[in-house]
């Protein structure tokens, strides 16, 4: 395939197809450079050389009742994982406060639980009110699975964005989760977006799926018109089923971000959980086709520090978002 005829027809605004998308995955690593570059043409016409910085509120842990097999937060897993109660108004507030000063653009707030219960939410939504009123921060909250009205209510807080990831295909899912199913996932996706809210919705790769079912979850983001994509690499947790599954090489997490990319090309794709001990030395290369990551660590796993990651956003060339350059 010629990738730049395939950025040229994105470009133009022809959606990328299915035989489009595996064949970036399938590309040669005599071809990855090439692919990368055609992607990048992309990401720049949408997001420029921009990369936006999200941090996460890990406000409620190890008690989430589903079994999904990647989770180390899972109570149906022994993983060792650290176990709290929901945070305070205070706790919550305070994160805010730190991602402020980390140049997010994005503060999210991550329960761990099947859905939020009234006192959790009104928690939520208090702290969301507070940090609205004193600091100049978009707040995303992940927060499980939503019932009538809760979307609503956080709206009216000042949330933003929500976040509920769709994790795989729709024919893999009943091989990653047996507590609740996909559709459930396609509703709160759609509760979100009906109270207003912009929708937070990606995925895990890596966790056995196919690469025809790596393509349906991008098809299936684009058919929900999701505004962010977090794109995560299995990073296996001990005491979780997917424990000892062979990591993905870089080689193939940056295939899976470019074919990302080509079929979502105005989104907000973020590099996202497992990006450094997949990508490893080839991280920089995800900004080319991402134009978001998560700094300061994914809720029960630390990333390579806040420094580090802005020195590499820089090294590359590129520029944190919403900061202007001396």
């Amino acid at each position: 395939m010629n990738w730049n005829e395939l950025a040229d027809r994105v470009l133009d605004g022809h959606a990328a197809t299915f035989d489009d998308a595996i064949s970036v995955l399938r590309s040669s690593d005599d071809e990855i450079l090439e692919v990368l570059d055609a992607a990048f043409r992309v990401r720049r016409a949408h997001h420029g050389r921009d990369v936006r910085i999200h941090v996460l509120q890990n406000a409620k842990s190890g008690a989430c009742p589903e079994d999904c097999s990647f989770c180390s937060q899972s109570t149906a897993f022994d993983t060792g994982v650290e176990r709290y109660r929901m945070q305070s108004v205070d706790e919550i507030v305070a994160g805010a406060r730190r991602a402020y000063e980390m140049r997010a653009v994005k503060y999210c707030i991550v329960t761990a639980t099947r859905g939020p219960s009234a006192g959790e939410l009104d928690t939520v939504c208090e702290a969301v009110r507070q940090i609205k009123s004193e600091i100049d921060i978009n707040i995303c909250t992940s927060l499980g699975l939503l019932k009538d009205g809760q979307a609503e209510q956080l709206a009216a807080a000042g949330v933003s964005r929500f976040n509920h990831n769709l994790e795989t295909a729709r024919r893999y899912y009943p091989e990653v989760c047996s507590t609740h199913d996909f559709e459930d996932r396609i509703d709160t996706v759609r509760k979100a977006k009906r109270a207003g809210l912009e929708a937070c919705c990606g995925g895990i790769v890596g966790m056995g799926e196919t690469e025809e079912d790596r393509v349906a979850l991008a098809l299936e983001l684009r058919e929900l018109e999701v505004e962010s994509i977090p794109v995560n690499f299995l990073d296996p947790r001990p005491g979780t089923p997917l424990d000892g599954v062979e990591r993905m090489s870089p080689g193939a997490c940056l295939r899976t971000l470019c074919m990302f990319r080509f079929v979502n090309p105005t989104r907000d794709i973020r590099v996202a959980g497992g990006r450094e001990v997949n990508l490893r030395r080839m991280q920089s290369l995800a900004l080319y086709p991402a134009n978001s990551i998560f700094v300061d660590g994914y809720l029960t796993t630390g990333g390579q520090g806040y420094d580090a990651d802005i020195q590499m956003i820089e090294d590359a060339g590129f520029r944190v978002a919403g900061i202007v350059a001396e």
